[in-house]
């Protein structure tokens, strides 16, 4: 379980903006883009898998998360906690141990043997389930997830993860939509403005992010 004393939203952005930095899992080039599994390609990638192997920051966030979670749902709003294959596996487990909740994890598609199932562990009907994941871009993975949920006949209006990109206006609505709140720790304006204060990027670098990320669908590499 986790203490009470915890930095404000904003202060929690800004730490964990630091220590995604910290670890080198924030990426960017506009000259060599990133291809996204949406197809997308952009100049800025973001590793939160990398978050596993540094003990003290996995920790940390996993407690800001859970924190985060309980302030803006309630201590008695879940239970059930799921992670989504495969990233938010180890972030769910985590989480769900804080939260002292069974941990389930559901599959991208069904496996193809055996049961067939998307759901691995123990789901029932009625239980209020919390979707745990790395990260979100436009939610549509989520949805996904939820839905996959929702047909055990199980509840899940949220989903927490450590980064949401924030910059595609049509996510919020999109999440509303299905019925799904977002908790998130971090946006990559947050990291933007964590790599100024640091000088993690040259000036330039940065300021060619911030370009893509006030118009992500219009931008193109440099020739």
């Amino acid at each position: 379980m986790i203490g009470a004393g915890f930095p404000d939203k904003d202060e929690i952005a800004r730490l964990t903006a630091g220590m995604l930095l910290e670890i080198g899992a924030v990426h960017f080039n506009a000259r060599e883009p990133y291809t996204h599994a949406s197809g997308n390609v952009a100049p800025t990638y973001i590793d939160c898998r990398r978050l596993i192997s540094y003990p003290r920051i996995r920790s940390t966030l996993m407690d800001f998360l859970t924190a985060t979670v309980l302030r803006e749902a309630g201590f008695e709003a879940f239970d059930n906690v799921a992670g989504g294959e495969t990233a938010g596996i180890p972030f769910a487990a985590l989480v769900a141990e804080r939260m002292a909740l069974p941990m389930t994890y559901v599959r991208k598609k069904p496996k193809g043997y055996g049961r067939n199932a998307r759901i691995e562990g123990a789901m029932s009907e009625g239980q209020r389930v919390l979707l745990v994941e790395d990260l979100t871009t436009d939610g549509g993975s989520k949805l996904s997830f939820v839905d996959a949920i929702r047909e055990t006949g199980a509840v899940c209006d949220a989903t927490a993860v450590i980064f949401y990109y924030d910059i595609f206006p049509e996510t919020p609505a999109r999440l509303a939509d299905h019925g799904v709140r977002l908790f998130h720790l971090c946006t990559w304006w947050d990291v933007l403005a964590e790599a100024r204060r640091r000088g993690s990027f040259d000036s330039e670098t940065l300021d060619g992010v911030e370009v893509f990320l006030r118009a992500p669908r219009d931008w193109r590499a440099p020739a």
